[in-house]
């Protein structure tokens, strides 16, 4: 592999072996390890055609594939076109590589996208060896995405599944991926002897033995992190719990404290601490010496003795519980309160229930990566269809609920570039542990959900959109959003790939109240837990006038840089009332645990 446009000062990499000795021991160790491994893989769920499977979706991937071959198999003309170009830029790559080996300064047939991380090794550029494999991959990806987007005839949700299994498939093939094609794994390969590629055998087993129902890769090093010791630190104490929730109230840390507590309905999917990871990066904290008495409902992670919990439950003893212990502990009749993604959705039904029966014991709801309509609902609308669903509901039948590496895998898919396979390198190509990082670490601690309500929620709501039809009931209640008339503060995230920007705007749509509607750099988590004291993104505010799209409000959106949790705390306190004294956790409903509860550290 000759090394050819390398700046004089630049070393050389040595792509000799050490030791040839050891390299063949290692890699006959690597050979039978494994062998086993590989073995044992084969066992386990990943490999069955079962919902939210590895194998369930590359068999939907080439089914899409060939879907699309028959397509262009019908037009020859134009299926010769395409090949053709293919063939030609193949052709150009190949006589500009060898130029280049032969000295010549070639401008590079095709370049990868800036911030494109795999590529970013110098050798991909300097060594022609790697840059023709990283160049033929680019050509490849790009002819293809061209020939999709030339394909006649197809539906726009069929052409985003296979978009979206195009993404699986190209981000697969990426020559990143493979050990002789990837500059720094044949590095360290060579280095080491082959000791990484043994190394990361072994961290593959690890993975499989701590992994629950599909293989986890490991994204964080998990002994880095604890709940309750470095993670949801926020001094607080349970103050109320039933079979699905521990309601905590958090320690105020001002001398004055606004009069109307808040209420936070975070997702019951994922466990509540993505709001209160380390201290600078708590959303909660922030609230908290914001001045505001904060509760947090902390959802149980379920398993089969509670698999007939409805969603209806989720309302009636999860929100609508929570708000009576609120207004108990308080001596306040009202509160406000806020949403996340399907925590949102769960609360926006809650005030569409409460607004049907005429009580409004809420005064203002904050909705983050909330969805109230589906129909713009993005890459998650791909697993839901009538086929999926019955997979699921029958799997779901015999365990009592569904196992939270499922869904940790559907949202790991919608970015296979960045959740998935720069894992797969780090962990196994190269050998290495992977870097703590708080966020990661809860994206791993994932939390079942109990089958009757998760099937009633993928139903009515993805798959029928009925709250937005208000075709919904619930106790046989006919819900409208339209009879949603308290202020609503709406956050979407701009690369939101669960709840599109699009979508969250839509559903903003339908409450009658007065809505601030607020866009955020970033996407769904990242967008959410961005700290004023780190200028990393921005958001974007509008004036008050109405815009029928989303485009049409950032036409006249205005762009701020940093977090947007100061502009939320100034509308918060706009509808929290006058200041009062400040509260202690359990004054009047007693104390059960400190925060951050028992439920949170329940693993699956």
């Amino acid at each position: 592999m000759q090394k050819n446009n390398t700046p004089s000062d630049a070393r050389t990499p040595d792509y000799r072996i050490n030791d040839p000795e050891e390299f063949a021991r290692n890699v006959l160790k690597l050979f039978e390890e494994g062998g086993r491994a590989m073995t044992s893989y084969l066992e386990r769920a990943d490999t069955q055609l079962s919902p939210f499977t590895a194998a369930s979706e590359m068999a939907e991937a080439s089914k899409m594939m060939g879907e699309i071959a028959q397509r262009w198999w019908t037009e020859p003309a134009k299926l010769a076109e395409a090949q053709g170009s293919l063939m030609r830029s193949y052709a150009e790559l190949w006589n500009q590589t060898v130029r280049r080996m032969l000295g010549e300064d070639v401008k590079p047939v095709a370049v990868p996208e800036a911030g494109d991380n795999r590529f970013k090794d110098p050798e991909w550029s300097h060594n022609p060896y790697f840059d023709f494999w990283k160049q033929a991959y680019l050509v490849t990806t790009h002819w293809a995405e061209n020939v999709l987007d030339k394909t006649d005839g197809i539906d726009e949700r069929t052409k985003q599944k296979i978009d979206f299994y195009f993404r699986q498939v190209s981000s697969a093939l990426s020559p990143s991926n493979f050990p002789m094609t990837n500059p720094e794994v044949v590095r360290e390969t060579f280095q080491t002897n082959a000791r990484n590629l043994v190394q990361g055998m072994t961290h593959f087993v690890e993975d499989m033995e701590k992994s629950s129902d599909l293989l986890k890769i490991s994204q964080t090093d998990i002994g880095a992190f604890e709940v309750g010791r470095n993670l949801a630190v926020t001094p607080g104490k349970v103050v109320y719990q039933n079979d699905i929730i521990q309601l905590i109230q958090y320690t105020p840390t001002t001398d004055k404290v606004r009069e109307v507590p808040l209420l936070v309905v975070p997702p019951w999917i994922n466990k509540f601490y993505i709001l209160d990871l380390t201290p600078p990066k708590s959303y909660i904290k922030f609230a908290v010496d914001q001045g505001f008495t904060v509760f947090v409902i902390s959802w149980v992670n379920p398993d089969q003795r509670l698999a007939h919990k409805s969603f209806e439950d989720y309302m009636k003893e999860g929100v609508l519980a929570a708000i009576d212990a609120v207004r108990r502990e308080t001596g306040v009749p009202k509160c406000n309160a806020l949403g996340y993604c399907v925590g949102g959705t769960l609360l926006a039904t809650t005030l569409a229930y409460l607004a049907a029966r005429g009580e409004q014991p809420v005064i203002s709801a904050t909705f983050l990566t909330t969805q109230v309509d589906f129909t713009k609902a993005g890459d998650l609308l791909i697993f839901i269809d009538d086929a999926q669903l019955k997979s699921l509901e029958e799997m779901m039948a015999e365990r009592g609920f569904l196992d939270g590496s499922r869904m940790a895998n559907v949202f790991n898919m919608m970015r296979p570039r960045d959740l998935i396979w720069p894992y797969v390198v780090n962990n196994y190509l190269l050998g290495k542990k992977p870097f703590p990082f708080d966020l990661l670490y809860w994206n791993q601690d994932s939390t079942r959900m109990p089958a009757a309500n998760h099937n009633f929620y993928l139903r009515e709501f993805y798959h029928e959109n009925r709250l937005a039809k208000g075709d919904l009931k619930i106790s046989g209640t006919p819900l409208d959003l339209r009879k949603v008339r308290i202020p609503v503060y709406e956050l979407a995230t701009k690369e939101d790939h669960i709840a599109p920007a699009k979508s969250v705007f839509i559903g903003s749509r339908l409450f009658s109240g007065p809505v601030e509607f607020v866009l955020a750099g970033s996407g769904h988590i990242a967008g959410v837990v961005n700290p004023p004291d780190k200028v990393k993104y921005q958001y974007w505010t509008a004036p008050k006038a109405a815009a029928e799209t989303l485009e049409e409000w950032m036409s006249m959106a205005r762009e701020t840089p940093g977090s947007w949790w100061p502009h939320w705390s100034e509308w918060l306190a706009r509808q929290s009332g006058a200041w009062t004294l400040p509260r202690e956790p359990g004054e009047k409903l007693g104390v059960i645990e400190a925060a951050p509860g028992s439920y949170v550290k329940a693993k699956s």
